[in-house]
């Protein structure tokens, strides 16, 4: 009697040539990403015309700049991402238990390398995101925070910046660049680009680059843990009531 064994699809080279979606996928991510950093401010009267308070101002520029950036991405790595979630269905029980030890490894790394900086403190992104989802209810926050940011993220630091640039530049190269980006963007424009203010984002990043090669460029498996890391983040403050939120960022104020 002979039995069948379910293989992982076979690697495809093709799939790591970029295109011209690539570049205007990452074009569009930089412009809008660049033109907020430096002049939001100039926008903010016109915006409040438009929306009824700031914070829905806030997120309807973020929905409307990850919205058309995800749909780019996702049609881009189409392929990439049909590939992915094959190999993933073919071990299911690895990527249930080991999406969740990722998280919380990116939680410890995360801990310790933010005490070894010696000045724990909130980030104005994480400040400012935060302040957002205080005024702004889970069922919005979620597709714009979990399902569609991650994505867009993992495509572009982890799919191109290592999937695609280590086909041109040594592997090692480039998981220090996609660290080092994916810190720095969350922070460009918003306060003076120190250490300690990105060490948060490197730990997070060097988690990420992790898993991303340990499973051998699975950008899927990478985009689940950034977003059962983002939903984390979300439960958690969503959980807390709104006077004590206010008293933990007077403490760490």
């Amino acid at each position: 009697m002979t039995t069948t064994h379910r293989r992982p699809p076979a690697p495809q080279p093709g799939l790591y040539r970029f295109t011209g979606l690539d570049f205007g996928t990452v074009g569009l991510y930089v412009a809008v990403a660049a033109f907020f950093a430096l002049a939001g401010e100039l926008l903010l009267p016109f915006l409040r015309q438009l929306a009824p308070s700031p914070a829905v101002a806030s997120y309807g520029i973020n929905l409307v700049f990850y919205g058309s950036v995800g749909t780019l991405a996702l049609f881009a790595a189409r392929r990439v991402v049909a590939r992915d979630l094959r190999v993933l269905a073919t071990r299911p029980w690895f990527t249930l238990m080991m999406v969740p030890a990722a998280v919380v490894a990116m939680m410890i790394l995360t801990a310790l390398v933010v005490a070894a900086g010696g000045d724990v403190r909130t980030s104005a992104n994480q400040a400012g995101l935060q302040a957002l989802m205080q005024q702004v209810p889970a069922w919005l926050m979620i597709p714009v925070l979990v399902v569609i940011g991650p994505f867009v993220e993992e495509y572009i630091f982890r799919h191109l910046l290592i999937g695609k640039l280590s086909r041109r530049l040594n592997i090692w190269v480039c998981c220090a660049l996609s660290v080092i980006l994916f810190a720095s963007i969350h922070i460009a424009g918003q306060e003076a680009i120190t250490l300690t203010a990105l060490l948060p984002y490197l730990a997070m990043g060097a988690t990420l680059v992790f898993v991303y090669v340990w499973t051998g460029k699975n950008l899927m498996f990478s985009y689940f843990v950034h977003a059962a890391k983002n939903l984390l983040a979300v439960v958690f403050i969503y959980a807390i009531p709104p006077e004590l939120f206010e008293q933990l960022q007077q403490v760490q104020a």
